[in-house]
């Protein structure tokens, strides 16, 4: 008779992508959150980060829903979210570098502004609106800044994602 306990049920496809969901639903409303309440404004580069919350959040439902019907698929979809967070982790590796000084960001890695329909409405526009620099954190936490630490949450994710299920415990 086998013991069943809390973590071999997310041996099982359902329960893991549920996991991979709610993680990565805490990450980026965390970082929505910093920015709507607690008024740290994204760089380029941060958003550019989110793009895989914003991508593997829907492909993570989809997975779950059709996961008892399919479940190769939905192996495949856990798969290709593994594959997107991993890559997600490497720009936060790249965005972290920028901060702590390892080198150099790009060179349009300042502030988004909006596109201005003629010269009057591009002063305007540059004038109202402030850079957010990539090579500046805009807050960190144990030396840490907010990409390194979507470096960390991005590693987590890809490892749930790409980590082994039980082909015995099914969907």
């Amino acid at each position: 008779m086998s013991q069943t306990t809390i973590f071999s049920a997310f041996q099982m496809l359902r329960p893991r992508l549920a996991l991979v969901f709610l993680v990565a639903l805490l990450v980026i409303s965390t970082a929505l959150m910093s920015e709507i309440w607690g008024g740290l404004l994204p760089c380029a580069l941060c958003l550019k980060q989110r793009l895989a919350y914003y991508v593997g959040l829907p492909l993570l439902v989809l997975a779950f829903w059709h996961a008892p019907r399919a479940p190769l698929a939905a192996h495949g979809l856990l798969l290709t979210i593994g594959i997107l967070f991993v890559a997600n982790a490497m720009l936060g590796f790249y965005h972290a570098g920028i901060e702590y000084g390892w080198w150099l960001g790009p060179a349009s890695c300042g502030g988004g502004g909006a596109q201005a329909l003629d010269t009057n409405a591009l002063f305007e526009a540059l004038q109202s609106s402030s850079m957010v620099r990539c090579d500046a954190p805009a807050f960190t936490l144990f030396g840490i800044s907010l990409a390194g630490y979507n470096l960390l949450a991005s590693l987590v994710l890809a490892g749930l994602a790409l980590y082994p299920l039980n082909k015995e415990a099914g969907s």
